[in-house]
């Protein structure tokens, strides 16, 4: 049989133009599809930082978002106990600091961001699990009306007996921001660098706590503000918004160096509505989210191409500490329990 090439052409042409409009129809109704859908997130954010994503979010998809705000710890503990209950559950972990999700990986599905060609490099989704969505750095969160002529410049500041009860911390095994305090404190005061030559210093510092342990990092810098605490060991973005609303506080970057960490979001395994998941993945490493993270909310985007708007002291004004990602989750645990028993003596 022989075909009229101009005919067959046509056709194929049609056929091949067919198809390219039933994908590009197929992926622009994915999201109209989910319209109306329910998205149970698990973060560990402040309400404050959240909201305005989850309110834009909401609106340019459709999908309700149902968020439940807890400590890493306990969202990971969560997690692992909703693992074989497939009624139960989240569909999202949004946030946690790196060093505390890594370990509980097999908790997570794979999936990489639409957007993971933009991520500055040390940022990447590496493992397949876990987005990075922002970077910090640690800094302490000072009250001014308390501190008086006490100086406070960074970490070797925190053993002046003039601050024995007045330093507000939370327990790094249920805080991923305490849990980077204690990695930034033990590379930071170890000598040259070395986290195991640090405890020297984390014994005097946990005995000048004088047995004061807040429940959750948000009590860390609302104590802080409330003038209960002169000072607080807490993540960078969390002290601007009291500034900005007049609260007699400011940070101090750490002297004697920066531990910089970030926060992913990653799909729980088995989640029932993980095409909403990869959706708000999606949106919240978008470049209008990023901008908006940097601009409004203080936070350090993971996107190469966003602006700097001058809200953060810029990377190359800070002094960095370089460690071994790896090396630091191989150390988690035994490091945890140096601490603790460095807690109980002293409490």
């Amino acid at each position: 049989m022989k075909f009229n090439k101009p005919s067959f052409l046509r056709v194929a042409i049609i056929f091949v133009f067919t198809v390219l409009c039933l994908v590009t129809v197929t992926a622009c109704n994915s999201t109209d599809s989910l319209e109306g859908s329910t998205l149970t997130v698990y973060s560990t954010f402040d309400e404050d930082f959240a909201r305005p994503f989850i309110d834009l979010f909401e609106e340019e998809t459709g999908i309700h978002v149902d968020v439940i705000f807890a400590g890493t710890g306990a969202l990971l503990n969560r997690i692992r106990e909703e693992a074989d209950d497939s009624s139960a559950g989240a569909d999202l972990l949004w946030g946690g600091a790196l060093f505390s999700v890594l370990p509980e990986a097999d908790l997570f599905e794979d999936f990489v961001s639409d957007n993971e060609e933009f991520v500055i490099s040390g940022m990447e989704n590496t493992e397949g699990t876990i987005t990075r969505i922002m970077s910090s750095a640690r800094l302490l969160m000072i009250n001014t009306d308390l501190i008086g002529d006490i100086e406070i410049n960074g970490y070797a500041c925190l053993l002046n007996p003039a601050l024995r009860g007045q330093i507000a911390i939370t327990d790094p095994a249920a805080s991923g921001s305490s849990f980077n305090h204690l990695i930034n404190q033990l590379y930071a005061m170890g000598h040259d660098n070395n986290p195991n030559l640090g405890w020297d210093y984390m014994d005097d510092f946990i005995q000048n706590l004088g047995g004061i342990m807040l429940g959750d990092s948000s009590a860390v810098h609302q104590g802080v503000a409330n003038g209960n605490f002169i000072v607080g060991l807490t993540y960078e973005e969390a002290p601007f918004t009291y500034i900005e609303e007049g609260y007699p506080v400011r940070v101090v970057y750490i002297d004697e160096g920066i531990i910089g960490t970030s926060s992913g979001a990653a799909v729980i395994k088995d989640a029932p509505n993980r095409d909403a998941a990869h959706v708000f993945i999606n949106f919240i490493t978008s470049f209008d989210a990023q901008a908006m993270m940097e601009r409004d909310l203080f936070r350090r985007p993971v996107r190469s191409d966003i602006p700097s708007t001058g809200g953060l002291i810029a990377n190359a004004d800070l002094k960095w500490i370089a460690y071994d990602t790896s090396y630091i989750i191989e150390n988690r645990e035994t490091w945890l329990d140096s601490f603790r028993e460095l807690w109980e003596k002293y409490s």
